[in-house]
């Protein structure tokens, strides 16, 4: 197939899909036609075409998708002047806990934070689709380990948790995940400053909520 087409098909994917796909699903746009290595060549390529326009490619935990680039938010934002959620400090510091020391139980958490984690803070970070139960630890009353999930990474616009910010000493955990674009500055995280990830579907234009894992 030729190059320039190929890359049209993945580039229309890609802005169509309400979600980001991984290299495995776009494989299926060619019966298999193409390598995986070759559509990932391609995807850089692609990546390389959108650098320096309102709309970038990227390589998230799920997958790949266009989205909006962070700077320009605050002018998308005139479309949509609601308040996005807003969170406590109690739950940035539970979700740095959970994403930096993963996998952890409820106690571990209350043990580094030294208070007590109300089921409302675990019921919001859960129902964001950020952490979630992957097992028990093997102790008295088989209490749930949490880690982050696909989502989470997506939300914030990274392919791995080696993308978070490096801890160059105890204590930082917070101070390292407000750094991320997606948590607000300070006390409270917030919506506002992430990117925006881009589902163009006939001629509207539209906002959407990444996947879980592929």
């Amino acid at each position: 197939m030729d190059i320039s087409e190929a890359k049209k098909i993945l580039e229309a994917a890609l802005l169509c899909a309400g979600e980001p796909l991984s290299v495995r699903s776009l494989r299926q746009l060619f019966e298999d036609e193409l390598g995986a290595d070759s559509i990932r060549r391609l995807l850089e390529e692609l990546a390389r075409d959108w650098q320096g326009r309102g709309v970038e490619l990227i390589t998230v935990a799920s997958g790949w998708r266009f989205q909006s680039r962070a700077e320009l938010r605050p002018y998308l934002d005139r479309l949509h002047p609601e308040k996005p959620p807003r969170y406590s400090r109690a739950v940035l510091e539970t979700l740095a806990i959970i994403a930096y020391r993963q996998p952890v139980t409820r106690g571990d958490i209350e043990d580094i934070r030294g208070v007590a984690v109300s089921t409302q803070i675990m019921k919001q970070l859960e129902e964001r689709s950020w952490i979630e139960a992957i097992g028990y630890r093997d102790a008295p009353g088989r209490p749930a380990l949490y880690a982050t999930t696909r989502q989470f990474l997506d939300d914030l616009g990274l392919a791995s948790l080696d993308g978070l910010p490096v801890l160059n000493a105890q204590g930082q955990l917070v101070e390292a995940v407000s750094q991320l674009p997606l948590l607000a500055e300070q006390d409270e995280l917030s919506l506002e400053t992430a990117p925006l990830p881009v589902l163009v579907e006939a001629t509207s234009q539209a906002v959407a909520s990444p996947d879980l894992p592929h």
